[in-house]
């Protein structure tokens, strides 16, 4: 009877091992598994800011419309400035900048260029292609809007969400400012068949609302608190 006990506690002894190291797997599993697609959503994200920054300096403002801003990547421009020549301090001391004296050379009088010394200086400015300048060869850009790992569930791809608005600031300054996010429950998709997994999404989804924080990663803030399009990890 003894050995029998003995041999049953044993059993137990073993089941318990291997709960206690199938729980240290499986959370080694988690880690690994959240940081490369926390590391695949940051990289888009990037992707998305470089094109939303392009659009500003065009157009004055952030775009809201994923169909729109698509549109601009595959077809807009980038203005690159071609430089030559550097204006000396004793000419911006007399109020010469880039933009007079490229004017001065643009009238193209060679007595008057001379005067100014500007014999040499060059301000062109060539437009290339904005998908090719901002993205490696070969970039899906109709990929940029869905969040990477959204339809690991099966599921269709899901989009970030995109806030373009204009605030006032405390200075009563209107400014364009912009946001761009993918919540945790909607990056960390595919293992909902695993109660520990959601369990630890929840975790970090309700941590990071008791801290008042966005409950997953972003670019931006539309609100007062924005921060040049910084990524919350950042």
């Amino acid at each position: 009877m003894k050995k029998l006990i003995n041999a049953v506690l044993a059993v137990c002894a073993l089941a318990m091992l291997f709960i206690c190291y199938r729980s240290i797997a499986d959370q080694q599993d988690f880690n690994a598994e959240i940081k490369q697609r926390e590391v695949d959503v940051k990289a888009r994200l990037i992707e998305i800011r470089k094109a939303q920054e392009a659009y500003k300096e065009q157009h004055n403002e952030y775009c809201s419309s994923w169909d729109s801003l698509i549109a601009f990547i595959k077809n807009g421009k980038l203005p690159i400035v071609i430089k030559q020549g550097m204006l000396t301090e004793a000419q911006m001391e007399k109020g010469l900048t880039d933009s007079k004296a490229a004017a001065i050379v643009a009238r193209g009088n060679q007595a008057e260029i001379a005067a100014a010394g500007l014999i040499g200086f060059r301000r062109d400015t060539t437009w290339v292609s904005l998908v090719d300048s901002l993205y490696p060869a070969g970039y899906n850009v109709d990929d940029i809007r869905y969040i990477p790992n959204s339809d690991a569930d099966g599921g269709e791809k899901q989009e970030f969400e995109l806030i373009a608005v204009w605030i006032k600031t405390k200075s009563d300054a209107i400014i364009p400012v912009m946001e761009c996010g993918a919540t945790f429950d909607k990056f960390l998709k595919g293992e909902d068949n695993k109660v520990w997994w959601k369990r630890e999404v929840a975790n970090r989804t309700e941590y990071a609302e008791s801290q008042g924080s966005y409950a997953g990663l972003k670019i931006g803030e539309a609100g007062l608190n924005w921060n040049n399009n910084a990524g919350n990890w950042e």
